[in-house]
């Protein structure tokens, strides 16, 4: 049963890592494309 929990917890972690970074590459790329199209 402890490996069954310890297992999940892994899974959720990677799950949350890689969920969070893509949303920081979002941000990312969203700062990009509003710098190239701001007016100048």
């Amino acid at each position: 049963m402890h490996e069954k929990w310890k297992e999940k917890g892994v899974a959720m972690r990677a799950f949350f890592y890689i969920f969070g970074t893509h949303v920081f590459a979002g941000f990312i790329w969203l700062l990009f494309y509003l710098g190239q199209h701001a007016q100048k």
